[in-house]
């Protein structure tokens, strides 16, 4: 059976935010493994049917991205891969690593970190040919979005962690404000500790900009979870949340479908 993504809501409970496979920085543990075992068991448990993944940082993304789409490979159809690049690094061969992505791989959208290089034309480009969203890692820098969004309108871009894993509730507050103002642009919820910001963007901006995310296998997917649960929404609007937003966005302007069979 193939689920589509219509925008309705759905029962498949997606986390739109997880990294897989091996770094190699081998500094800290976001660039040095990101193994799914235990996150696999944890999001079982706690009823994820689907989880994006994406490479750990790495000097090297073409090869990363072809680690992760061994894993997903691996585990279909329980993995939903997104293709990384480095807007610096790979300046150049952006479009062609995004078009491997999808073409060979299966990939349904693209990760951006600014640590590496915020997103360039290169990138939105790509991601406008190919419809695929954007998930872009801002650091702490909303202002980017600012430039980007308006530019590029029929691109998505989801904000993970409203902006700021670093806890910048200034950035944070800037994120939901253009969740209201920009239709393009969308945020997750991962890591995001002051709650009270997860509950203004559902409020003004509407369950429909606002999507589940983990930020795993580091964090925890049922925690994360249980924070959106917390929320309260009405079962259409919490279903938007947990996974008819993303599998909208993934499903790009040629309808793609996700496959949910058992």
């Amino acid at each position: 059976m193939a689920l589509a993504s219509t925008g309705k809501p759905s029962a498949l409970v997606v986390d739109a935010h997880c990294h897989a496979g091996p770094g190699d920085g081998m500094t800290d543990p976001w660039n040095t493994d990101a193994p799914l075992e235990a996150y696999l068991r944890r999001a079982d448990r706690a009823g994820i049917g689907r989880t994006v993944v994406f490479a750990a940082f790495n000097h090297d993304y073409a090869s990363a991205n072809a680690r992760v789409a061994e894993i997903v490979r691996k585990a279909a159809p329980r993995l939903i891969g997104f293709t990384f690049v480095h807007c610096r690094r790979d300046a150049g061969r952006i479009r062609a690593m995004v078009g491997e992505g999808v073409h060979r791989h299966g990939f349904r959208g693209v990760k951006v970190h600014g640590y590496d290089a915020l997103p360039n034309r290169e990138l939105c480009n790509a991601a406008r040919e190919f419809s695929l969203p954007v998930l872009v890692d801002v650091v702490g820098r909303p202002e980017v979005i600012d430039m980007i969004a308006p530019q590029y309108p029929d691109v998505s871009f989801i904000v993970p962690h409203l902006g700021s894993f670093a806890d910048d509730w200034r950035a944070q507050h800037r994120v939901v404000d253009q969740l209201v103002r920009y239709p393009n642009v969308y945020a997750d919820t991962s890591g995001v500790r002051r709650f009270d910001y997860v509950v203004e963007a559902v409020k003004r901006a509407g369950p429909g900009k606002v999507i589940f995310g983990s930020d795993g296998p580091w964090l925890h997917p049922g925690l994360e979870l249980h924070k959106v649960r917390l929320l309260g929404l009405a079962p259409e609007a919490e279903a938007q949340v947990l996974g008819g937003n993303i599998l909208r966005l993934i499903a790009g302007k040629a309808g793609r479908t996700l496959d949910v069979a058992a």
